[in-house]
């Protein structure tokens, strides 16, 4: 596929402020193994090659592991999450598909025992901001494959 439209460069305000929020998020209390999960997770719903190569390519370099990456899409039925990622992964799966999904006050009283008010306050806006990243991506057909992590 040909990228349609480089979003760096054709609107280098939107994609700086977008950055700006993922460093926001990166200085977070979540820590970055469960990030890339997440941002994995969201990224397998949707469909979006470029961020599935970006993030398990990033957290590989956070050192998760092969097992846990490739499982990702059976969370529920792998015994190697925790139940602190596992709510992570239901708060990112229910949000991600939010109009199949009632937000109910059970699932958030859920999510909530793992997570304090700002945590979660992150952890949604690490879900939306995927969510926006994947529609960029997949709207403008960034070239997969071509995302090298930076070795921080």
């Amino acid at each position: 596929m040909t990228q349609r439209i480089d979003l760096e460069k054709s609107a280098p305000d939107v994609f700086k402020r977008m950055l700006g929020f993922e460093a926001l998020l990166k200085r977070g209390r979540i820590d970055s193994k469960l990030q890339e999960l997440v941002k994995i997770r969201v990224s397998q719903i949707n469909g979006c090659a470029y961020c599935l190569d970006m993030h398990t390519k990033d957290a590989r370099q956070a050192g998760e592991t092969e097992q846990r990456l490739y499982c990702l899409s059976a969370w529920r039925e792998s015994s190697f999450y925790s139940e602190r990622e596992r709510a992570a992964l239901l708060w990112a799966e229910r949000l991600t598909r939010i109009s199949e999904y009632e937000i109910s006050d059970e699932l958030f009283d859920r999510v909530r025992t793992h997570f304090d008010e700002e945590e979660l306050v992150y952890l949604t806006m690490m879900i939306n901001m995927t969510n926006s990243w994947n529609r960029f991506a997949m709207s403008f057909q960034n070239d997969v494959g071509s995302y090298q992590p930076s070795g921080e």
